[in-house]
């Protein structure tokens, strides 16, 4: 296998050389993964955050400078990765025990009859979202896929599948009530997390 210095595997890396993003593999995969792990003490969680600073130097390799060391880059891009997991888990925490009290609520206030209703009539609205963003709300929310999923299954951005999510959010919100904001915290905290 070719070996590289730093300026020639970033110089590669930039013109889309796939070798020299296997060498890139090869050479940081395992120590950036035993890395992660000391950071976020989760097997499954430490490979997660391994692949998307993979994935993501290569999405991003036009915009990589070849004078700084892309060691030290790899190290940062995981530091930050795991930075953002972890808030990412806090923050779904504190979504989890709200769901968790806003359903408790609901229950205690409402007859099984009203639920079902509440929950037809959520559907109804959501069958009546605007047409992408009803695609997407649906891909995350019902079959559980992840913002990632969705936008390699669309060919769209991240942020892009984020905004729509967030815009049928908003648009539920606003139609259907105080009482059915309790009903959607079940969707929100019940969606895999990404």
């Amino acid at each position: 296998m070719k070996t590289y210095s730093n300026d020639e595997l970033t110089e590669q890396l930039i013109h889309g050389n796939e070798k020299a993003y296997i060498v890139l593999l090869d050479t940081y995969q395992r120590r950036l993964y035993a890395y992660a792990l000391t950071l976020s003490g989760d097997p499954h969680s430490a490979k997660d955050i391994v692949q998307n600073v993979f994935l993501n130097t290569w999405r991003s390799r036009k915009t990589l400078n070849p004078d700084l060391s892309i060691q030290n880059f790899l190290f940062k891009s995981v530091y930050n990765a795991f930075v953002n997991h972890y808030q990412q888990q806090k923050s779904s925490m504190i979504l989890y025990n709200k769901y968790v009290e806003a359903l408790k609520e609901v229950v205690e206030e409402s007859h099984e009859n009203d639920l079902a209703r509440m929950i037809k009539v959520m559907n109804t609205e959501i069958n009546s979202l605007p047409p992408k963003c009803k695609e997407i709300f649906i891909m995350s929310k019902k079959e559980g896929l992840t913002n990632r999923e969705i936008s390699e299954h669309l060919n769209i951005t991240v942020k892009a599948v984020e905004a729509q999510i967030t815009k049928a959010f908003r648009i539920l919100k606003n139609r259907l009530g105080e009482k059915y904001k309790m009903v959607l915290y079940a969707f929100i905290a019940m969606s895999p997390k990404n």
